[in-house]
């Protein structure tokens, strides 16, 4: 009907049959949200929030002290918490691990507009054979972040 905003939905079918899935079933998840543990956890945050351009969605405080947040990007979600430095202050983090983000912004635009907020790329944009053009950059726990256009 025009001037409708509401979306067009198709009418469920009665006793339509349910698709049949392989036996036993796999997982299927909806997101992934990572949790890293870093050494300064108020420099991490300012890192992901002043340089990546994430929101922090909430902080976890422990005795009036922040232990851990929750930061947003888009649909995004990524953890970090404080390495309490039982297993050592010397212990590496981000030694193979990498995240990989996916974003519909201009590649090329984003890189420029992190560098210009004081983050220093590893990777400087460029094309890949699969088609996607990507950059990468570390935080300052040394956790790789390689951002990505969608295919």
């Amino acid at each position: 009907m025009p001037g409708n905003t509401k979306s067009a939905r198709r009418p469920a079918k009665k006793n339509a049959p349910r698709p049949v899935r392989k036996q036993p079933e796999t997982l299927r998840l909806s997101s992934i949200t990572p949790s890293l543990t870093v050494n300064d956890l108020l420099r991490s945050i300012g890192w992901y929030r002043d340089v990546l351009g994430f929101k922090v969605q909430e902080e976890w405080k422990h005795n009036g002290q922040v232990m851990g947040a929750e930061l947003k990007a888009g649909t995004v979600s990524v953890m970090l918490g404080q390495d309490d430095f039982a297993k050592g202050r010397d212990r590496k983090k981000g030694e193979g691990f990498r995240l990989y983000c996916t974003t519909r912004q201009d590649i090329d635009q984003l890189a420029d507009l992190i560098k210009a907020r004081g983050g220093v790329l590893e990777q400087e944009p460029a094309d890949q054979p699969w088609g996607a053009r990507d950059f990468t950059v570390v935080d300052p726990d040394g956790f790789k972040i390689t951002i990505t256009t969608s295919l």
